[in-house]
């Protein structure tokens, strides 16, 4: 019962965050900020892992491919297919579950912590709105995260691959320019929106919800972190059922 409580409460919470919007001369200081604090300031740890994942998987393809007849350049079709289908849409979102969304978590939480979002109500604002709504329209720009992922994790392999010594610079391209479907970034893209709607509203969910004191918003932390991550892997099964299946 406790699970489809917190369900029906989640869906009233996206409800109310949608009414009685706080004035935009505040909602556009309160959207710059989280556009700073979870996409800006996550360009570099997206970038380091794109890159250096994308030379892994280069390196593990090349040194799977023992037969001689299998051509050399599957390496830079392997990278890209396993980069923009699955690594930088999917596995870099539970990455942000850990690092926007423990943000989110905490930064909420300890205002639910310190009464401040009881000072809000009592202010007549929304607090839902307030909070929440920025962080969702802020992680609109989502995809751009994800867009430079993809081009880096490429990026990534290909360094690997030429200058490890797995291949040559024209096998390579020639690889990530072999079968190419446009759908396939279309798919990426329509998963990492739908991600970034979930990385914006359960971290806030368990922030905003959280009952206690300071060891409770950890925990709280915590709980958002496997929430959001198990929510994500269950979505995208489904989107990629609905899509590619």
């Amino acid at each position: 019962m406790k699970y489809l409580h917190n369900i029906g409460t989640y869906f009233i919470m996206i409800k109310d965050m949608f009414r009685k919007p706080t004035k935009w001369s505040v909602m556009k200081t309160l959207i710059l900020k989280d556009i700073d604090d979870l996409v800006i300031g996550s360009l570099g740890i997206v970038a380091f892992i794109a890159f250096f994942v994308g030379g892994v998987v280069a390196i593990q393809t090349s040194l799977n491919i023992n037969n001689p007849l299998i051509p050399k350049y599957l390496v830079g079709f392997a990278t890209r297919q396993s980069i923009i289908l699955e690594f930088a849409p999917t596995f870099i979102s539970i990455i942000m579950a850990g690092k926007v969304g423990s943000f989110i978590t905490s930064s909420i939480g300890t205002m639910r912590v310190t009464e401040q979002i009881d000072a809000l109500e009592v202010m007549g604002i929304n607090p839902i709105n307030y909070l929440v709504f920025p962080k969702l329209i802020s992680l609109l720009l989502y995809p751009f995260l994800i867009s430079i992922a993809m081009f880096l994790g490429v990026l990534g392999g290909l360094v690997a691959c030429v200058y490890g010594g797995y291949g040559t610079l024209e096998d390579y391209i020639q690889g990530v320019q072999t079968d190419f479907i446009v759908f396939h970034i279309i798919y990426a893209f329509i998963k990492t929106m739908v991600f970034a709607f979930i990385l914006a509203t359960i971290p806030s969910f368990y922030g905003y919800f959280m009952k206690g004191g300071a060891l409770e918003v950890g925990k709280a932390s915590t709980t958002s972190f496997v929430w959001t991550s198990v929510v994500i892997i269950i979505l995208n099964f489904l989107l990629t059922s609905l899509l590619l299946g």
